[in-house]
């Protein structure tokens, strides 16, 4: 039984949270122990757990929970969403972890729209989901919330059409005067804040523009879970919807609705089972865009998934390298390779990823991919006897129809994981959508 819980500073976008306690002093669940810092961008943090306060760092706090747990939690005070959403410390659940209350303060025009980005947009992970199944009620009055802060008039409830039994939960329980379901393609990076204003709304975002842009909000399923607990619970940000895959001795895809944060990799995992003898890496988050992490690693506010992939294959080819702007970054596929046993002798980026100022990667169109051979041909050229690739969908389909004619084998970012659960690898994906 896990006894130390660890809670990092910092689980969001902007600066980490100072820290209100101290060693040696008790604290109630639900009690806040670190907060925003003075005039800067950032979210309080509260422990999950009942206990005592056993070290505190420039990144952590670490606390001992007592042997009794209880189910009440001390509840934050304030008065109108947006002060119980900063109480409360939520933030972006699907993504970076933007805090909550700062694009809730977002003024939106009548005409405006709140969308409740609902995608479970990466393979594999399905907590989104399974809170939907089960409480249908709780995202609408999530929403609801949104629009109230925003001013928004509308709000659209984003999902993927293959969601049927959520969508039908959904129905049951939505306000059609003001709100709608827009059902989506089963494809990725569909559930991109841009790519989610574009199928909505029919309007491409330029890669420097919010969707405020668009007259639009958009907000993760759980985070307008996670509102609505705030608001009607008065419950401080304390739990986190996770899905744990791949090598189980369990079953090879579980959910698990409100783990406390804190949890360590290794608790949970035993939760799912165990993880099997052999695994080549244990991911945090999506397939895509996930991180590798450790057995002693917290599950965080914006923690998604955790996954046991599948042993490395062996390869010893030099390898290209093709970096998508949706998936795994040039350090992610370097580290992968690496694993792989495989030098490294060029790297391409998609013909769509803009570089930004702050180094990050943004797709002109996430999803729809003009093709990639000349980035191919260019990493033929330098040497590459494979390519290793982290592109959406799309961007594989265009990978695929010149690299095999090269005599380029593909990897991708995602094998060791979508191997791990037995789902099609991607690799050619049969599309709907025109590619032009």
């Amino acid at each position: 039984m896990q006894t130390v819980y660890t809670f990092p500073l910092k689980q969001h976008i902007g600066a980490p949270s100072v820290p209100v306690v101290q060693a040696g002093d008790h604290v109630e669940r639900g009690q806040r122990i670190a907060a925003i810092p003075e005039g800067k961008l950032g979210a309080n943090l509260h422990t999950s757990v009942r206990g005592t306060v056993e070290q505190v760092t420039d990144t952590a706090i670490a606390i001992r929970a007592d042997e009794k747990q209880p189910d009440t939690f001390m509840p934050i005070s304030g008065e109108g969403v947006l002060e119980l959403v900063r109480e409360a410390g939520i933030v972006g659940m699907g993504g970076a972890g933007f805090p909550a209350h700062v694009k809730l303060a977002t003024k939106l025009p009548p005409q405006g729209v709140v969308i409740a980005n609902c995608a479970e947009c990466e393979p594999i992970l399905g907590h989104n989901i399974s809170r939907l199944e089960k409480n249908p009620t709780q995202l609408v009055h999530g929403l609801r919330y949104a629009m109230q802060a925003t001013g928004a008039g509308r709000g659209i409830v984003a999902i993927k059409a293959k969601h049927v039994e959520a969508i039908r939960s959904l129905k049951n329980v939505i306000d059609p005067k003001t709100m709608e379901i827009h059902l989506l393609e089963d494809l990725y990076p569909m559930g991109e804040e841009r790519a989610i204003v574009r199928e909505c709304l029919g309007v491409l975002l330029g890669v420097d523009q919010l969707p405020s842009a668009a007259n639009a909000v958009v907000s993760n399923a759980e985070t307008l879970c996670r509102v609505a607990e705030a608001v009607e619970q008065k419950k401080p940000s304390i739990t986190k919807d996770v899905t744990v895959a791949g090598r189980l001795k369990g079953r090879a895809i579980q959910t698990f609705l409100d783990v406390p944060t804190g949890t360590s990799v290794e608790t949970l995992l035993e939760k799912a089972g165990g993880p099997a003898a052999e695994y080549g890496e244990l991911i945090m988050g999506g397939p895509f865009t996930g991180r590798r992490t450790t057995l002693e690693s917290p599950i965080t506010k914006t923690s998604g998934g955790v996954i046991a992939a599948m042993p490395f294959l062996h390869e010893t080819r030099p390898l290209g390298l093709l970096v998508c702007a949706c998936g795994a970054d040039e350090a992610r596929l370097r580290e992968l390779a690496a694993s792989m046993g495989a030098p490294v002798v060029a790297v391409e980026r998609c013909k769509q990823a803009d570089l930004l100022p702050s180094g990050a990667l943004k797709c002109e169109n996430p999803g729809c991919c003009p093709g990639q051979a000349e980035r191919v041909l260019r990493l033929k050229k330098a040497g590459a006897q494979a390519v290793l690739i982290s592109n959406c969908t799309d961007c594989t389909n265009t990978v695929m129809t010149v690299a095999p004619k090269l005599g380029l084998p593909v990897y991708h970012c995602t094998d060791g994981a979508l191997r791990a659960v037995n789902f099609p690898l991607v690799r050619r994906m049969k599309l709907n959508r025109k590619t032009s």
